[in-house]
């Protein structure tokens, strides 16, 4: 193989779907109020303590301008639609044109915890209650995972590598890392990297709830009467996480291919950090995480202490909480003190392999408005006592280098750093 062409990465733009709001305009305008996008379920019927999810806002794949009724039947796992649009999204973003010269140096690679569920369980109630020949003859694509930037490609013109990343709840870190080297080695001038999932389904809620993953809003949590305080990273009463959907996508690109196309440089990707904790399916694994941490630090040639906001990984769980500011506090060490560390996931909830695409856009918008989002809902862990969780309201701040972790079931562990411009 030829030498790596060791190019710089830049991110030029972003798209998002969130519980906040369709695009990432919506998002960043709620999420800098310090609003929460949690309601009870509309999407299904469960009967459950853990009804309380984060939904996208008038989703409607029929609203899309490439949208028709025919291809809203047939792709009928959301993930697909929600995919392409964001995908469009980021690349308006942007400013970037896929045309002959630049199509076949785009490429995409958008991850996915649970992929096309929604539409394996449409497949399954046709065949119990109308028969064989009803089983949809999309199905199968749609439950592939590359199938949403697939499909993107095919509405927006790109023809570089295109797959899907999978790695739970870190895939889009994942996807983020893999761009950055390939644009890095000269294997593509720009990818689209994110993630997305529709996981709000009756079987993923009740699997989540009877796992203990998820918040139970009983009567005496006060979630019960407000939902929008289902989600409290860092919190003395955090229970568990709130499932949402939503989808995520970066736009990188090389440096020479930015001045070549008059795109503006939003962030640089300086460093990543990868691990696996060959230690359990679902519990967090410290030496892996610490390691994946300081392999983000030295890959972009920084000392603990250069780092000036951490987006946390920060689910609410009590034990993924406590586990991750151990960390922090293992590799920061008194530094820690000085760092803001906030959990956007108190405002969005948990959008799974979309998560880590959505916060990264939202830490890198963050660095260009000088604003560093909150953790809402917060009332304080003495456990977790030195950390500046930046409680409550969006902070107004200058900061250059972030952090931005995500940890996924499986032990998978993707840590990335961004250098605001």
């Amino acid at each position: 193989m030829k030498a790596p062409s060791n190019r710089r990465v830049f991110v030029v733009g972003y798209g998002a779907a969130t519980p906040l709001g369709m695009t990432f305009e919506k998002t960043w305008e709620r999420a800098v109020r310090g609003e929460c996008g949690f309601r009870s379920v509309t999407r299904c019927q469960v009967d459950s303590p853990c009804h309380i999810v984060g939904e996208i806002p008038d989703w409607d794949p029929l609203a899309l301008d490439f949208v028709t009724a025919k291809d809203a039947y047939n792709w009928n796992a959301a993930f697909v639609i929600l995919t392409m649009a964001v995908c469009k999204q980021a690349l308006e973003h942007a400013g970037l044109q896929i045309d002959a010269d630049t199509g076949p140096r785009t490429a995409c690679f958008i991850g996915s915890s649970l992929n096309g569920h929604d539409a394996f369980r449409t497949a399954m109630e046709n065949l119990a209650q109308r028969g064989p020949n009803r089983v949809s003859s999309f199905l199968l694509p749609n439950l592939c995972a590359n199938l949403p930037s697939a499909k993107a490609g095919m509405l927006l013109g790109f023809s570089g590598p295109n797959f899907s990343p999978q790695g739970a709840c870190a895939s889009a870190n994942h996807a983020i890392g893999m761009g950055a080297r390939m644009i890095r080695d000269g294997d593509c001038d720009f990818v689209l990297a994110g993630g997305v999932d529709t996981a709000i389904l009756p079987e993923i809620i009740h699997g989540f709830a009877n796992m203990n993953a998820t918040v139970k809003v009983t009567e005496n949590d006060r979630a019960f009467a407000n939902p929008q305080a289902a989600s409290r990273p860092f919190s003395v009463d955090r229970r568990g996480f709130v499932l949402s959907e939503g989808a995520g996508v970066l736009v990188l690109a090389a440096e020479d291919a930015i001045r070549d196309h008059g795109l503006e440089a939003r962030a640089e990707v300086l460093g990543i950090g990868w691990t696996s904790d060959a230690y359990h399916f679902t519990k967090p694994n410290p030496p892996t995480i610490m390691r994946a941490i300081s392999e983000a630090l030295d890959d972009a040639s920084l000392q603990a202490a250069d780092i000036q906001y951490i987006n946390a990984h920060g689910t609410s769980t009590p034990k993924g909480d406590a586990v991750e500011v151990a960390c922090l506090r293992e590799v920061f060490g008194s530094e820690l003190e000085n760092i803001p560390v906030s959990s956007n996931k108190s405002q969005l909830g948990h959008t799974l392999g979309a998560s880590a695409a959505i916060e990264a856009a939202l830490t890198i918008e963050g660095m260009h408005r000088k604003t560093i989002l909150p953790t809402v809902n917060h009332i304080a862990d003495p456990a977790l006592a030195g950390v500046d969780v930046v409680p409550g309201k969006s902070r107004h701040t200058a900061y250059e280098l972030a952090l931005s972790n995500a940890f996924g079931f499986g032990g998978t562990n993707c840590c990335v750093i961004f250098r605001g411009m």
